[in-house]
């Protein structure tokens, strides 16, 4: 089942996800979270940053994995999505950057680091609470249209319409890396409780298809739907092509199975 949650704006979407992560956390202080880079979640992690800042919300004993990470880039590039999440959130909270964990795109053997980074996801005991954007083209993490629904961590590469989407981060569509390593569908159906986020027009149609449309390899997030608790988070525009009345209210919440 997915349950969806629209809102009047990015702001304010925002701040509920971010309270649905730090209710898991008081909750459950060692929680192990998934994270997710590109543009959706930076106001989420904002606000976490401010909680910890102002409200004292402890990352102390949490434990993150990230989806995802481009081929080829040293962990210090600047588009690297380490960098992304030590400038975005991890520089600016307690948690211990040993527990925070990001695939390595210049590992040796990136097949075993694969392997490793799955073993490690089991020995935190799992992911507790993952945290997913969606591209336009309906994938989540670097799950391209085409991939597999059981699929695990691999190197995978990417689509023309994602190097595109992703080109307006690097100086030239030139500089955005071909491929990437990245948690699989079947990996990611393992947390025991997803949320994804998306605003704007741009991903409307991709949430029309994860929501509603037949569960296919060709919409990656469509898996989402066999998944016992997911929660999609969202703008009006984002949420415009459902076949849901939306009223206009600050939160409306339906469930749709």
């Amino acid at each position: 089942m997915i349950q969806v949650h629209t809102y009047e704006s990015y702001e304010e979407l925002s701040k509920h996800a971010a309270k649905i992560i730090s209710d898991q956390i008081r909750i459950k202080p060692d929680s192990v979270l998934g994270l997710a880079t590109g543009s959706s979640p930076v106001g989420l992690y904002r606000e976490l940053i401010r909680m910890h800042q102002e409200d004292g919300l402890d990352f102390a004993n949490v434990t993150s994995f990230n989806l995802d990470e481009y081929l080829g880039l040293d962990p210090k590039h600047a588009q690297s999505y380490r960098t992304f999440m030590n400038q975005n959130l991890f520089n600016h909270i307690n948690i211990e950057i040993a527990k925070t964990h990001v695939p390595s795109g210049i590992a040796d053997d990136i097949a075993a680091m694969a392997l490793s980074y799955e073993q490690a996801i089991r020995d935190a005991g799992g992911i507790d609470l993952q945290i997913l954007g969606i591209g336009s083209d309906g994938h989540i993490a670097f799950n391209e249209p085409g991939s597999d629904l059981d699929s695990r961590t691999r190197v995978v590469d990417l689509e023309e319409q994602t190097i595109s989407d992703n080109a307006r981060f690097f100086e030239s569509i030139d500089d955005v890396p071909r491929q990437a390593i990245t948690m699989g569908v079947g990996t990611i159906l393992e947390a025991r409780e997803i949320i994804l986020v998306a605003n704007g027009e741009g991903k409307s149609a991709a949430v029309s298809d994860a929501v509603q449309g037949d569960v296919s390899t060709q919409c990656t997030a469509s898996a989402l739907q066999n998944h016992a608790k997911t929660t999609f988070i969202l703008d009006k525009a984002a949420a415009a092509g459902l076949n849901i009345w939306i009223e206009m209210a600050p939160v409306t919440m339906h469930s749709l199975e």
